[in-house]
């Protein structure tokens, strides 16, 4: 993943932009959640990363995520509280995919 990629999709360092790939997911989340974009969710996560332009020094890369990196932690949190896998449509998944 790049961090040209997550700036792309609306996330920038002076937050996400309107009418953006970026918006819809903030919009998506919010009305799921009914309301508010959770802390760790993807649209947080996304917006974090392009805010500090940090994409592959956190371990998300093209070739999949790096042992030992913040992106394996993530992954293995998710899966251990999901029964060994990491769901589609998780943060991981997600974040991974962009």
């Amino acid at each position: 993943m790049s961090d040209q990629n997550v700036h792309n999709a609306g996330f920038t360092s002076s937050g996400i932009a309107g009418r953006s790939l970026a918006s819809s997911m903030m919009s998506q989340e919010a009305r799921a959640s009914k309301g508010g974009v959770h802390s760790g969710g993807p649209t947080a996560t996304l917006q974090k990363m392009g805010a500090r332009g940090s994409t592959h020094s956190s371990g998300f890369t093209s070739s999949g995520i790096s042992g030992g990196s913040q992106a394996s932690q993530m992954m293995s949190q998710e899966a251990k509280s999901h029964g060994g896998e990491t769901p589609r449509g998780s943060t991981t998944s997600i974040v991974q995919s962009i």
